[in-house]
């Protein structure tokens, strides 16, 4: 009895964990325009009120099975999906204290992408979990395989990639993420704002949904504003090559004497291409802009050398993800708020101190 009573203490401490991260989201604003950013954070209150129901629930009810989730992440030296791993396992201390375990299956690299995803998906399968959190990023290529995920009772979030449509026509419970085509409005603004008229959006993986959507809205925003822009799709084995990078924006800045911005969709490749746009002798005309946060691009927002980043706070998506995957499963608790957005979240120099302390502590 007093190692039942130890056990469920535990639980009941972690779980006090949630009701805590709950409390931190209701306390922090979106900060894109006033229309997306107020629905958006209408969205995040509705998702604290439910997070500390879900934890009541979770002090009270004993679990009447532990859940067993998987989740499908990107490479171990991309940075994003380290801030997911941080996510993660910060919520595994929710689901393990009530018994349950979480396995995050990472892609090894990006070259073979769509079947590599579907394999993952496939080994989740043949491990029999209860739950899978997936990122949607290439459909044509994972659809099916979410679709049998579901079809062998599997509950399903897409987080990350994917979108609420998708997730309900895949029958997934719901989608966590930032909604990445009106990000890349928000980014195509926000160039037109500050008086750049041209825009190039650099894509290192070609084909990804999520990133197309992105250069998408980057194009769609600035246009409908007045501006122009188009996308500079590069080779997938080009991510992670900052050579590479830099020397495709270098020759394109030179071919191009008009474009005045540029935005990139991972906080690495805005790395590579601040090199490019100094190599290419552009810095002082060219707007820089990325989507994603790392220390060197907020480095340089502080310093002025890069205007701004747009942040999808990916910490947040895979610990809400889980975290409300794990309580589906262990309690049948049924979130009203669909889709879960966490972004998008634009940082510049007026609130780059407040992101740094995100950054310091690993979460952002």
């Amino acid at each position: 009895m007093k190692r039942f009573e130890t056990k469920y203490a535990s639980m009941r401490q972690t779980n006090f964990i949630l009701a805590f991260y709950a409390l931190q989201i209701n306390t922090h604003s979106v900060l894109v325009d006033d229309e997306t950013g107020g629905e958006v954070m209408k969205g995040i209150k509705r998702l604290c009120a439910a997070l500390l129901a879900t934890t009541i629930v979770a002090f009270t009810v004993p679990s009447a099975m532990a859940a067993n989730i998987a989740v499908v992440g990107g490479k171990n030296d991309d940075a994003f999906w380290n801030l997911i791993k941080k996510g993660i396992d910060d919520a595994r201390l929710v689901v393990e204290a009530n018994g349950g375990k979480v396995n995050y299956l990472r892609l090894q690299t990006y070259d073979n992408f769509a079947p590599d995803v579907v394999q993952l998906i496939q080994t989740a399968i043949s491990q029999k979990v209860d739950g899978l959190v997936i990122p949607n990023w290439v459909p044509e290529g994972e659809d099916p395989a979410i679709k049998e995920a579901v079809a062998a009772g599997i509950k399903v979030i897409l987080m990350n990639a994917g979108g609420i449509d998708k997730a309900r026509e895949l029958g997934a419970i719901n989608y966590v993420g930032s909604d990445e085509y009106l990000a890349g409005v928000a980014g195509g603004e926000y160039f037109f704002k500050n008086g750049k008229k041209n825009v190039l959006c650099v894509n290192t993986v070609p084909g990804a949904a999520n990133l197309e959507a992105r250069c998408k809205g980057v194009i769609d925003g600035i246009t409908k504003a007045g501006g122009t822009a188009k996308q500079l799709p590069l080779p997938a084995t080009s991510f992670g090559d900052a050579t590479a990078v830099a020397e495709a924006i270098k020759a394109t800045l030179l071919q191009d004497a008009t474009i005045d911005g540029l935005i990139t969709i991972s906080a690495g490749d805005a790395d590579s291409a601040a090199i490019g746009i100094q190599q290419a002798g552009k810095t002082e005309t060219t707007l820089l802009g990325t989507f994603d946060l790392n220390q060197s691009g907020l480095d340089r927002i502080n310093a002025g050398t890069q205007g701004f980043a747009i942040d999808q706070q990916p910490y947040l998506q895979s610990l809400l993800a889980v975290t409300l995957l794990a309580s589906a499963i262990d309690f049948g608790t049924d979130l009203p708020t669909s889709p879960v957005l966490t972004g998008p979240d634009i940082v510049d120099k007026l609130n780059i101190e407040a992101t740094l302390t995100g950054v310091s502590k690993g979460a952002r």
